[in-house]
């Protein structure tokens, strides 16, 4: 092998002991015990958040369990209880009876790159402290949560996960978490998803408010649906497609101003051609905030104001 080239892997390969020596020890193994007293127990990771023992872990690991306890790297099991849930995000927030823990640093997975090394520990089947290194292989994918709701700026790896590993660290390879494990394709291989940190800075704080993400709320359903070309382009409409409302709860924001029937267009100016869209431009709106929506409705354009609240 050229001199040049073993100086590049023995590079490399300190560059992922290094950041294995510095995250290690946040990185914690997380059991959990059924609610409902049945038999069975999960398995998963998790990020240790604080020294005072918030870790942070995916939604699906903790979800519903009766009972928590983490593992720490030192050998010690700590009982954890639940902070707070997103199960739309996939994130939750426990803690565990401890003090004095050791925590990760964070980065900004918006600086992520294509190619970029990272790295990934966890417990995957219960092993725990298990490392795998890769690159980051695409940005900016998406992913369904178990509520149906879309996950935006999903980072998309090649580094070898498996169950055990979700809840715990991507890193880059200056020790900086840049995502959450959480989940892999059942039918492929060397394909690992990991939410990004950037949604975690987000969702932490309100997890350890409210328990819970608060997200805006119209109360209305709908479905996307193509436009009359010849209608949008005599109504100066550039979309091609548009929400059309199929049924609006009573006393929502919506029952005020919406009716089944209308297409709508824009929100805040912003074009709507599918529901994910719609999510996307709630969950970047303020609750008690007005809100323009852009409609189409008998033939005209119109528009109206909602004041989006809480969603229950």
């Amino acid at each position: 092998m050229p001199i040049a080239d073993a100086a590049l892997l023995d590079a490399y390969s300190q560059a992922v002991v290094s950041v294995v020596d510095a995250v290690g020890p946040t990185v914690v193994g997380v059991r959990t015990k059924r609610a409902d007293g049945r038999r069975g127990e999960g398995a998963g990771s998790g990020i240790i958040l604080a020294s005072d023992g918030y870790i942070l872990t995916n939604s699906h690991v903790v979800h519903g369990a009766g009972e928590l306890e983490v593992s720490l790297t030192d050998g010690r099991r700590l009982p954890a209880s639940l902070t707070g849930d997103d199960p739309a995000s996939d994130l939750a927030v426990i803690r565990a009876a401890g003090q004095g823990l050791p925590s990760a640093r964070f980065g900004e997975s918006a600086r992520l790159l294509a190619g970029q090394l990272v790295i990934a520990i966890g417990n995957p089947f219960g092993f725990q402290s298990t490392v795998s290194a890769g690159v980051v292989s695409a940005l900016g994918r998406s992913l369904r949560s178990t509520t149906g709701r879309l996950i935006d700026s999903v980072i998309q790896t090649d580094v070898a996960l498996n169950p055990g590993n979700s809840g715990g660290p991507l890193v880059d390879s200056r020790g900086l978490v840049v995502g959450v494990n959480t989940a892999i394709f059942a039918m492929a291989r060397g394909i690992g998803f990991a939410i990004p940190i950037d949604t975690a800075t987000w969702v932490i704080p309100q997890l350890l408010a409210h328990g819970r993400v608060r997200r805006p709320y119209l109360g209305f359903g709908g479905q996307s649906r193509p436009l009359d070309r010849r209608i949008a382009r005599a109504l100066g409409i550039t979309n091609r497609r548009a929400i059309e409302v199929l049924s609006v709860e009573p006393s929502t924001p919506a029952a005020t101003e919406l009716r089944v029937g209308d297409l709508l267009i824009a929100l805040d100016g912003t074009s709507v051609e599918n529901v994910d869209t719609v999510h996307r431009e709630l969950v970047a709106h303020s609750i008690g905030a007005p809100l323009t929506i852009t409609l189409l409705r008998e033939g005209a354009v119109r528009e109206v104001t909602l004041v989006p609240t809480e969603a229950p």
